[in-house]
C-alpha cells in the first residue's frame, strides 16, 4: 500500500489545489477562532466537554444498558454489533425484512469505517447519500476526504463537470447556487423514493433513549420524515448522560467545526412515526478495546469536529486522501494504528506535534501527545523501515556522547561549507529535497557560549 508521505507528494504535484487547499482550511480554522472567542466561557466549556466524556466512557456499561432501556420504551427497537461485519448484516436484515429497495442515507463516519455503501450495493440495494458533499464524493466514486467537509479538495469547476456528466446541468456553469439547487432537486426524487432513511448519530442521550443528528442542510430530517423505516448508527462512544451535557455539545460542535454558532437543524429522534419504524444500531467494531486501553482512552472523547485538522499544517498541505484510513488528520492518525498498526504505522508520523491540535479539540483530547506515544509504540514493536531504525540508533549515540556530539556537529558545519551543493543535496537526503540549509556558523552554540562565559567571568574579575 502506497503510504502518507508518497500520496502526500502526488497531491502536492498540483501546487495551485495544494495552497488553495491550504489557504481554505486555514479559513475555517479562523472562523472556529472567532466562534470561539465570542464565548467568553470558552475555555471554561472545553473542559466540562471533557469532564462529561470522561465521565460517560467510565461509567458506559450503565449507560448503555439506560440508554437501550428507554429506546426500548420509546417504541423503537435496538441492535447490538460487535464488528463491520455484524453491523453491515444487520442493516441489510432490516432492510431485507421489510422489502426495501431504495435508501437515502445522511452523512456517518461509522457506515464509512464499516463499508457499508459498496456492501448493500453488492446486495442489489440503491444507496444515496444525500449530504451534499457526500453525493459528489459517491458521483466520483471515492471517501471523504474531511469528515465534516467531505468534497472539500474539489475546486468548483470540478464539481461543475461532474453535475454535468450526472445531473445534465449546464455546460461549463460552475456557479455554486446554480450547481447546489440542481443537487437539491435531484436529491429530492431520491427522497421521496426511498424505502428507508439511515443517518449517523451526533449523540446519544441515556435518560431519554434520545439520538440526536446535527446538520446544517437538513437532508437527515428529510429522509427520516419521508421514508417509513428510519435505521440510526452509532458507536458506543456516543453516549452521554442527559439533555443538559446536550447543551455543553452543541454550543461547541458547530463552533469548533465550521465557526457557526450551532448547526443549522440539531434533530433530535426519540420515537417513530406513525405506521413506521426506528431502529438504533450500536456498534462496538474495536472501540471497547481502545476504551480498555488507558494510554490512547482518551481519543474516543472525540465529536468528529474536524478542527484538529482544519489546523494541522500536514493535513492541510497533504490533502485527506493521503491518510488512507477513514478518518484523515491527526485524530485519525491516532484512531488507525489502533484499528491495525501494521497498515497505519505511518500515520502518526504525518504531524510536526506541534499541538495547534490539541489546543482547538474542543473535548481536550491530547491529540499529539498521543500520536508522540504511537511512535514510540511503532519503534519498540520495530515496525519502522531497517533504514530509519539504523539511522536512529547512530543519531542517539552521537546525542548521547558529549566529545561524540561535537564531533559531528564540527564535521557537518565543515561539511556544508566546503562541500560542492549536490554532495550534500542528494537522492538519499529525502529532506534536502525540498529544503535548503542555512550558512553553516565558524563555531557551534555550545563553543560561543562557553567564549563568552569565559570572558565575562573574566570582566567581572577585573572589574
Amino acid at each position: 500500500m502506497i503510504g502518507h508521505s508518497e500520496k502526500a507528494a502526488q497531491f502536492l504535484k498540483d501546487e495551485n489545489r495544494a495552497d488553495w487547499h491550504d489557504q481554505t482550511l486555514w479559513m475555517v480554522r479562523q472562523k472556529r477562532d472567532r466562534a470561539a472567542w465570542s464565548v467568553p466561557e470558552w475555555e471554561d466549556l472545553r473542559e466540562e466537554a471533557s469532564q462529561i466524556k470522561n465521565h460517560a466512557l467510565s461509567n458506559l456499561d450503565n449507560y448503555l444498558l439506560q440508554f437501550e432501556e428507554k429506546v426500548i420504551g420509546n417504541g423503537a427497537t435496538i441492535h447490538w454489533a460487535s464488528d463491520a461485519q455484524e453491523f453491515n448484516d444487520l442493516i441489510l436484515r432490516i432492510i431485507q425484512k421489510n422489502g426495501a429497495k431504495k435508501i437515502v442515507k445522511s452523512k456517518s463516519m461509522l457506515t464509512e469505517e464499516c463499508g457499508l455503501n459498496p456492501f448493500l450495493e453488492k446486495n442489489g440495494l440503491e444507496v444515496v447519500d444525500t449530504d451534499l458533499g457526500e453525493r459528489i464524493i459517491q458521483f466520483r466514486n471515492e471517501p471523504p476526504s474531511h469528515i465534516v467537509l467531505p468534497a472539500i479538495h474539489l475546486k468548483k469547476e470540478e464539481i461543475g463537470e461532474l453535475f454535468e456528466e450526472k445531473l445534465k446541468t449546464a455546460k461549463g456553469n460552475s456557479d455554486p447556487q446554480y450547481l447546489t439547487a440542481a443537487a437539491r432537486s435531484h436529491l429530492r426524487e431520491k427522497f421521496l423514493a426511498a424505502d428507508v432513511a439511515i443517518t449517523g448519530v451526533n449523540f446519544a442521550i441515556a435518560d431519554t433513549g434520545t439520538v440526536v443528528v446535527c446538520t446544517n442542510e437538513g437532508n437527515a430530517d428529510m429522509g427520516v420524515h419521508a421514508a417509513k423505516i428510519q435505521i440510526h448508527c452509532m458507536g458506543i462512544e456516543k453516549i452521554i448522560p442527559g439533555t443538559n451535557e446536550l447543551a455543553v455539545f452543541t454550543r461547541m460542535l458547530a463552533r469548533s467545526a465550521t465557526g457557526q454558532p450551532i448547526t443549522t437543524y440539531t434533530s433530535h429522534y426519540r420515537k417513530p412515526k406513525a405506521g413506521g419504524q426506528m431502529h438504533v444500531v450500536i456498534v462496538d467494531n474495536g472501540r471497547s478495546k481502545l476504551l480498555g486501553n488507558e494510554t490512547y482512552r482518551n481519543s474516543l472523547k472525540c465529536i468528529r469536529c474536524g478542527a484538529c485538522m482544519n489546523t494541522c499544517p500536514v493535513y492541510r498541505r497533504s490533502g485527506g486522501h493521503s491518510y488512507n484510513y477513514v478518518i484523515p488528520g491527526p485524530i485519525g492518525s491516532i484512531l488507525g494504528p489502533d484499528s491495525d498498526i501494521n497498515k497505519f504505522k505511518d500515520l502518526p508520523f504525518a504531524s510536526t506535534l506541534c499541538g495547534s491540535c490539541t489546543n482547538v479539540c474542543p473535548v481536550k483530547i491530547n491529540i499529539h501527545d498521543l500520536l508522540y506515544d504511537w511512535r514510540q509504540e511503532i519503534s519498540e514493536k520495530k515496525l519502522l523501515p531497517l533504514s530509519k531504525r539504523y539511522l536512529m540508533k547512530i543519531v542517539g549515540k552521537v546525542l548521547a556522547q558529549n566529545a561524540l556530539y561535537n564531533w559531528a556537529g564540527k564535521i557537518a558545519r565543515w561539511a556544508i561549507r566546503n562541500l560542492p551543493g549536490n554532495m550534500v543535496y542528494h537522492q538519499i537526503n529525502v529532506w534536502g529535497r525540498e529544503r535548503e540549509l542555512p550558512e553553516a556558523p565558524q563555531q557551534s552554540f555550545k563553543q560561543w557560549y562557553t567564549k563568552n562565559s569565559l570572558e565575562r567571568r573574566s570582566e567581572n574579575e577585573q572589574g
